[in-house]
């Protein structure tokens, strides 16, 4: 397209305030979304043109490439392989095994995407960084996924990433980034495009049918003047004919060299002239394709005018001659990109191609490429003529695709590969896979039914036992009659003592049982479970991840602290990104239990963030839930219902993963405002519903008995509260007994509830629970002032104002000082806040490593952030806090 863009300022404004952001060196990205040759990437080149001081990279999709792990973000980050040095260690190591430069072993695919976040941050160490990414619904999916995490999670590093995609073919969700769709033409700017002196009618013809869209503008008038008809095609495909109209009138080497460049998918000019010499053609074609303005060459490389010009390339060739260009290409690469169109050119059954195709398939899986790997299980079965081996191959493909989070493709293919076998251990493997895509959306119903069938007597203990870990999950959101079944399948099973999956089965049994009424052995401390786990050979950062929760369900608070943060130190270490956010909930979940507010904020902040960012739903629902009940225990209502409101948000037919802590966290908003009736009605639904298993579920048991009372309904608080008792007396817990001690004192007749009250804080003063301690004053407070015993009360009022103050309890200090006033005396302000209050929770975690220290790269090394976003957050903190440098910091704090 030429260099000047007609009608086109709205969207060259956007695109500059993405420059300019970049320019300041704040981070963010842009999705050009719309119809073929609307104009996206006339967008793109303008964007090249304007970056004045900006390093510039380039990549396109391809559609023959889409199959290739990670060919697209090796082509966009080729020029800045020499910055890997720069990286974290396992960064580093995640790029170097997607690009095969290093044997790395198994790849966490979500590091991947911060590994790109970290080298394009580097790459905008010296000067603003631009990324343009053209027909980004052809980036294979382990580059889509990548970059879009890149995307999401770069900050203030100076880097603008421009996606262009295609409306209607292959796939490019990008939740979370903006989008702007280029609008067709008015007709005063369309008729700026057309030809001088086209003859009036074409000129009314061609506006007719271009419909504003540019690339149609400039193609249609030869076409039509021609002789093409309109025809009932729609726009992309009228313009494909167009281009094979210019096509056509080439000499025939030089369609055959376009055929070759069209099939080759790096654009590699030296590869494109060996394969097309193979077919009779040389570089003396190639300037008729030049002169007509089809294809430009230049620095080594050949591109097409417009992408929709490759495709007609390709379409309009015959079958025969397609296969010849792709039997000329693997002539000329070696490889899996050999393999590849060698696969490509087959035309029936090759068992030597599929087998070459299937390592292939495992160097890609290998370095992480699990949707590529996919592509190629699966071609590799197309060619496979043996039908078991069709069938093992389909199996591998779907295991691949669920790997790599594509849950409807590992559905697809798992229901392919059992229509082909009748043997049923096969088709409990294969229901497996099924089961994991329903869990992943959601259906949580399907995924149980589906488990406990193929857990049937025929499966293999160890293949069962995981399977029912997964029931167990899906249970779990269900009710506790599925959860008791899931859970007695699971007793049932006679493990291996050195299977892998045994110590994890014992464990989950000894925290579970006891909970459903069952007798159980008494659980191991998890810590032991762990070591256990790990020297049984299981990987203990993730097959624990999950299970590290069944120690808040027994009531081990304190254990679930240590061996969370013990796994989360490792999973750092290890790259492990797609199991934090499991380790990050349940390490704040017990920070919260021990009275540690703002250490569970800044814990679950992050949890949220990457689990945002890496798209697991499951989790941003639990941990913008978590933290949606640390806002209510704040008393910030506004930023409690948003959270919750977010957590809610569900993708699938089951409830939403945090929907129990979303009921506990604004039932404690109502409770601590004073709306007792509002926080009964949400509290009795959790504690008395489907999910009253939940931890949430029994711990928010005192919560419903305090508001019951108020309100003057004990009764609907009884069950629960026999349920809390038995669960109190079974975790044997100093401060679940002070717990139930004060839900006694709350319901039982007036002349024991200061024996129960003072019992309970006896108790509490032997445990780490401050909030809960400081509750439990009050309401004893509360009581001694309604018996006109004022002068008692004060004392333990005064004890619960200063912990709610202390603790930023608002509501509940608010709550304290009004009752201490009552009693006659003055009650004390509360006190300024701390400058450590106003920090964000990513600002205080980044300070308090900063006092500790650490450099901005080593901060950014553990928390996946780049250097410049800690620079950034230290720079913002630093006013805030009344300090000029770090070195100040650790006096501090």
């Amino acid at each position: 397209m030429a260099d000047v863009l007609y009608g086109r300022t709205g969207e060259q404004a956007a695109v500059e305030a993405l420059l300019g952001a970049a320019r300041e060196g704040r981070s963010g990205a842009l999705v050009l979304r719309g119809e073929a040759g609307i104009g996206k990437t006339a967008l793109l080149d303008a964007a090249a043109r304007t970056a004045d001081g900006f390093r510039v990279l380039r990549a396109t999709g391809i559609e023959y490439e889409a199959e290739l792990p990670f060919a697209g973000l090796h082509l966009l980050l080729a020029p800045a392989l020499d910055r890997l040095d720069a990286l974290p260690g396992p960064l580093r190591r995640a790029l170097e095994g997607a690009f095969g430069l290093a044997d790395t072993g198994p790849g966490d695919r979500l590091l991947l995407g911060l590994a790109t976040q970290h080298l394009l941050a580097e790459l905008a160490g010296d000067r603003p960084l631009l990324c343009l990414i053209d027909d980004a619904q052809w980036l294979d999916a382990a580059s889509a996924e990548a970059l879009l995490i890149a995307a999401r999670r770069l900050r203030e590093e100076g880097v603008a990433l421009l996606f262009a995609a295609r409306d209607g073919e292959g796939a490019f969700p990008a939740g979370g980034l903006a989008e702007l769709r280029p609008a067709p033409l008015a007709t005063a700017d369309a008729e700026q495009l057309l030809p001088a002196g086209l003859d009036p009618a074409l000129r009314r013809r061609v506006l007719a049918e271009a419909h504003g869209n540019p690339l149609a503008l400039t193609e249609l008038p030869a076409a039509l003047a021609a002789g093409a008809q309109a025809g009932p095609l729609p726009l992309p495909g009228r313009l494909r004919l167009a281009f094979h109209g210019r096509l056509t009138r080439l000499p025939a080497a030089t369609q055959t060299l376009l055929l070759a460049a069209a099939a080759e998918e790096t654009g590699d000019l030296g590869t494109v002239l060996a394969a097309a010499a193979a077919l009779g053609a040389g570089p003396a074609d190639l300037p008729p394709a030049e002169q007509d303005g089809l294809v430009r060459a230049a620095d080594g490389g050949i591109a097409f005018h417009h992408p929709l010009l490759r495709e007609a390339v390709l379409q309009r060739a015959p079958l025969d001659q397609r296969i010849a260009v792709h039997r000329a290409l693997a002539g000329v690469l070696d490889g899996d990109r050999r393999t590849w169109h060698l696969a490509l050119a087959a035309t029936g059954p090759d068992d030597g191609l599929a087998d070459a195709l299937e390592e292939a398939a495992h160097r890609a899986e290998a370095r992480g490429g699990h949707a590529g790997a996919a592509a190629a299980f699966e071609r590799a079965a197309r060619l496979t003529a043996d039908r078991d081996g069709h069938t093992r191959r389909l199996v591998l493909a779907a295991e691949a695709a669920a790997d790599a989070g594509e849950s409807d493709r590992a559905a697809d293919l798992a229901v392919r590969a059992r229509a082909r076998t009748a043997d049923p251990v096969a088709h409990a493997l294969i229901d497996h896979l099924r089961a994991a895509a329903a869990f992943q959306h959601g259906d949580h119903p399907a995924a149980y039914r589906l488990l406990l069938d193929a857990a049937g007597p025929g499966t293999p203990a160890p293949h069962a036992a995981r399977m029912l870990f997964l029931a167990f999950h899906a249970a779990w959101y269900l009710g506790e009659a599925e959860l008791a079944t899931a859970v007695d399948r699971l007793a049932a099973l006679e493990l291996p003592p050195d299977d892998p999956a045994a110590p994890i089965a014992d464990y989950l049994l000894a925290g579970t049982l006891p909970l459903l009424g069952r007798p159980a052995p008494p659980a191991p401390d998890a810590a032991e479970a762990v070591d256990r786990a790990r020297r049984a050979g299981a990987d203990a950062v993730r097959d624990f991840a999950q299970l590290s929760g069944v120690t808040l369900v027994l009531g081990r608070d304190e254990e679930t602290h240590r061996v969370t943060a013990a796994l989360i130190e490792e999973a750092r270490r290890a790259g492990a990104v797609g199991t934090l956010p499991t380790l990050l909930f349940f390490h704040a979940e017990a920070q919260l239990f021990h009275g540690r507010h703002r250490e569970a904020e800044i814990t679950a902040d992050e949890g949220l963030s990457l689990a945002r960012d890496t798209g697991q739903h499951q989790w941003a629902s639990q941990l913008g839930a978590l933290l949606a009940l640390l806002a209510a225990l704040t008393g910030d209502a506004g930023r409690c219902t948003a959270l919750a409101a977010e957590a809610l948000d569900g993708r699938g037919p089951a409830r939403p993963a945090g929907r129990a802590w979303t009921q506990w966290a604004l039932g404690l908003l109502d409770l601590g405002e004073g709306r007792a009736a509002e926080a009964l009605d949400r509290l009795a639904e959790l504690t008395g519903g489907s999910q009253r298993h939940h931890v949430s579920g029994t711990r928010a048991v005192p919560d419903l008995v305090e508001a019951a009372v108020r309100i003057g309904r004990p009764e609907q608080a009884e069950e629960p509260y026999r349920r809390f008792a038995r669960w109190a007396e079974a975790c044997g817990q100093p401060w679940a007994r002070a717990l139930l001690l004060r839900c006694q004192a709350l319901l039982g007749p007036d002349e024991l509830a200061e024996a129960g009250y003072l019992a309970a804080l006896d108790l509490h003063r032997t445990a780490e629970r401050p909030f809960e301690q400081a509750r439990t004053a009050l309401l004893y407070g509360e009581w001694l002032r309604r018996s006109r015993r004022r002068t008692d009360a004060r004392p333990h009022l005064r004890a619960a104002l200063e912990a709610f103050d202390l603790l930023g309890a608002g509501p509940w200090a608010d709550r304290a000082r009004t009752e201490l006033t009552a009693t006659g005396v003055g009650a004390p302000a509360a006190p300024a806040a701390g400058p450590l209050a106003a920090l964000t929770p990513q600002e205080l975690q980044i300070v308090r490593l900063a006092a500790q220290g650490l450099s901005n790269r080593d901060i950014a090394a553990q928390l996946f952030l780049s250097p410049r976003t800690v620079g950034h957050h230290l720079y913002k903190a630093y006013p805030k806090l009344g300090v000029a440098s770090r070195q100040d910091l650790a006096g501090l704090l």
